[in-house]
């Protein structure tokens, strides 16, 4: 089924369920997208459709750049069982074609609507030539870096603990015993760094809080050397500061009307055909896997907000949020009720008293995987390396080009799934094509592909490049071998070799976002801002209180 510009805007106007994907691959979508379209690329759909889309039946229109991406995915999707499938005509072009807004970038909703926050809350900022003074002075703060611990201890500020971005107000009231210690939260952009602050705000703490402008970046760019490896974390909250981190999101859902649910209405929301329904666990990834709710999936609170849909691919659909003694979930909740979800709930605590956390480890994953065909077959690394030993033998390796980059086999071509009918002509120049990946799955998925556009012998590497490694056989860096250009996936700014250049361009692309979300329709964003209490200090005089931009 097609469905014309017209059409869908109605739809999306409208209180309906609509999943809008754009199947791209996800570096094409960051060069250019709608707001309301979640990256959903065709290369790996099968492993990410269930989590986006769990319903079956739920509206989904596809856009692509009018290539048959969307075609080949309607068709895949039918085969899993979606049932209600249209088609953009004309694909991205025709959206440009009514005038409407196109954004660049990852997470454009929730990076987007950080920076609406510290402007509608005039959320209190520190400069880094500010911060560096007051470490040369001596002076006595609190410095928390609120990215989730394996960014914090790959570089980080000297002197920063870590505690993510949901975990501050649930930590709050213990940071420090000094209500007039200053807190400074530093991300490695902007951000998280302003929500995370906002929400020390919002919680009522009485310290003075104020957010690092640009984070990291900023360090960075002043000339000031990060720290790589460091550990100290906040430790964990006592029961004193828990219960004034209860009141406090008690407070904020009331103000918000963040509303909780009992496990009766979470069991008739999961048993209801007719709307999707998401049950988030907003707890560290560590607590997840030490138990949880059965069905329930891990999104640490701080990480939902800021990359909203990575998480959420259905418009309009219900979110219940989940954690031991609401702090989290309710914090949780009271900004993705500002980012116009509106059928968010907290589970009662009291819920778990009926459905502990008896389910442990990861969460399962819904892979719409499909049987090898017989022509497809799956060799060993012994076997593999007797086959390019022949010199007839042609290895394609299915990671994303980061990886690729970083570690491949030696001499293996980098490809796109996606794009294999434009590898054509090497393919048949190969009596045997072995497929490989990060573990060997991808590359599995990706051989049905292969086996359908070259007249070769499709093999799957069992284990993978982890396998190749662990055998001890010979790897490589570098991009000199790639059947596809490298825009598969979103680089960061710290991916570029350039870093000062990049760095400068992702700040101006953040700060750029206030501007154009006000001519975006489908940036439906609230705050009823809370400002920062002045009791006990003020901002530093070289340094207003709030400033974006400078």
């Amino acid at each position: 089924m097609q469905m014309n510009v017209g059409t869908l805007l109605c739809l999306l106007r409208g209180p309906g369920e609509i999943a809008l994907l754009d199947v791209r691959e996800n570096g094409v979508f960051t060069q250019g997208h709608a707001f309301p379209a979640v990256s959903s690329p065709l290369s790996p759909l099968e492993f990410i459709i269930d989590g986006l889309v769990p319903r079956r039946s739920t509206p989904i229109i596809l856009m692509d750049d009018d290539d048959g991406l969307a075609r080949i995915a309607a068709d895949r999707l039918q085969t899993w069982g979606y049932g209600d499938i249209s088609i953009l005509v004309g694909g991205m072009a025709a959206w440009q074609a009514e005038g409407l807004e196109v954004f660049s970038g990852q997470y454009v909703p929730s990076k987007a609507f950080g920076e609406f926050v510290g402007e509608e809350c005039k959320t209190p900022t520190l400069q880094a030539i500010e911060l560096k003074r007051w470490m040369d002075e001596g002076r006595d703060f609190l410095l928390i870096d609120c990215r989730p611990y394996s960014e914090f201890n790959t570089f980080a500020l000297p002197g920063s603990v870590n505690c993510p971005g949901a975990e501050l107000p649930h930590r709050a009231f213990g940071l420090t015993a000094d209500p007039n210690r200053p807190i400074v939260v530093s991300c490695a952009g902007r951000t998280r760094g302003i929500v995370a602050t906002q929400a020390l705000v919002n919680a009522g703490i009485p310290n003075p809080v104020y957010v690092l402008n640009d984070g990291t970046a900023a360090w960075h760019l002043m000339g000031e050397a990060l720290e790589r490896g460091r550990t100290a974390v906040v430790p964990p909250p006592i029961s004193q500061s828990v219960d004034k981190s209860i009141d406090a999101s008690l407070r904020l859902a009331k103000r918000f009307d963040v509303r909780q649910i009992d496990a009766i209405e979470l069991a008739a929301f999961v048993a209801d055909t007719e709307r999707t329904i998401y049950a988030f666990d907003v707890r560290t990834p560590d607590e997840y896997l030490a138990g949880h709710l059965p069905g329930s999936r891990s999104a640490p609170g701080g990480q939902l907000v800021q990359s909203v849909d990575h998480y959420v691919g259905v418009r309009n659909a219900r979110i219940v949020l989940i954690d031991d003694d609401g702090v989290r979930a309710r914090f949780t909740a009271s900004w993705l009720k500002q980012m116009g979800w509106t059928d968010v709930y907290v589970l009662d605590s009291r819920a778990f008293l009926l459905a502990p956390f008896h389910e442990r480890g990861l969460e399962p994953r819904h892979v719409m995987e499909a049987k090898l065909p017989a022509a497809v077959r799956e060799i060993s690394v012994i076997d593999a390396q007797a086959l390019l030993n022949n010199g007839k033998a042609m290895v394609l390796d299915f990671q994303d080009s980061l990886g690729f980059r970083r570690s491949h086999i030696a001499g293996a071509w980098f490809a796109v799934r996606s794009r294999l009918d434009k590898a054509k002509s090497r393919l048949d120049e190969c009596a045997d094509v072995i497929c490989t990946s990060g573990d060997g799955r991808f590359a599995a998925a990706a051989a049905i592909d292969v086996a359908g556009v070259c007249p070769a012998r499709v093999h799957v590497l069992l284990g993978g490049n982890a396998a190749w490694h662990a055998a001890g056989l010979p790897l490589e860096q570098g991009s000199s071998n790639a059947l596809s250009a490298f825009d598969d996936v979103w680089y960061n700014p710290y991916d570029f070799d350039d870093l000062a250049q990049s760095l400068t361009s992702y700040l101006r692309w953040e700060i750029d976002l206030i501007d154009q979300i006000k001519r975006e329709e489908f940036a439906r964003f609230s705050c009823a801002a809370v400002r920062a209490s002045t009791k006990t200090t003020r901002v530093p005089e070289t340094q207003p209180a709030r400033q974006i931009g400078a």
